[in-house]
């Protein structure tokens, strides 16, 4: 398998493009991605204690670093936030009420850090050509669900601190609430969103006649 860093992404083999015409592509793909993560947060399933339900913005996530590249992915995800920063609905958690600044730095606020890191993972794994080889895909989502997690239970534990809601009967420390609270309801289904997204990545490079072994 190559690992060279001029390998092309997937969102580079559909609709040529030069010049203007190029921009206009990448703004397409930006709008468009914009939508995919904002619809794929309000996909959730509730998870009671917990304040981060089961939803399938991870997913989406992976899939467009890996799909658009590091740069394009990038921006996709950076552009995503402000406008989640501009109070737009557009989070998981989010909504009239909770929004904007005030709720990127809220509990969940960390997962939207992880977001950014594991965009730009996943778009230089691309880069690289591991997307179209699902055992490499699948070391590569594994990387970018990591990250997510890191920041997010960091942050978590930080703001479980600060705004005193440890609650030492039930969890016996901070650091069990935490993971009670961000990992371990979510292991399971982040397992299966993972293993989707490393088969859908190879899958579509062979629909284009570009897959390697």
């Amino acid at each position: 398998m190559s690992t060279a860093v001029s390998n092309s992404v997937l969102s580079e083999e559909f609709w040529s493009a030069e010049g203007s015409a190029l921009w206009v592509k990448r703004i397409v793909l930006v709008i468009l991605g914009i939508a995919a993560l904002a619809i794929s947060a309000k996909i959730k399933l509730p998870i009671p204690p917990s304040p981060v339900p089961v939803g399938m913005g991870t997913f989406v996530v992976l899939t467009i670093g890996a799909a658009y590249g590091p740069r394009l992915g990038l921006t996709t995800i950076i552009a995503y936030m402000l406008v989640g920063a501009l109070g737009f609905d557009v989070f998981t958690n989010s909504s009239a009420d909770s929004n904007g600044i005030g709720y990127m730095f809220g509990i969940t606020g960390g997962y939207l850090v992880g977001f950014v890191l594991a965009t730009m993972v996943l778009g230089f794994a691309a880069r690289k050509g591991w997307d179209r080889n699902v055992l490499m895909m699948a070391v590569a989502m594994l990387i970018g669900t990591a990250l997510i997690y890191i920041c997010g239970l960091a942050w978590m534990s930080y703001f479980i601190e600060a705004k005193s809601l440890f609650n030492a009967e039930t969890y016996g420390s901070v650091l069990g609430q935490t993971l009670a609270w961000g990992l371990t309801p979510f292991l399971i289904g982040d397992a299966i969103k993972l293993a989707l997204a490393a088969l859908l990545l190879p899958a579509l490079w062979k629909l284009v006649g570009k897959a390697r072994t």
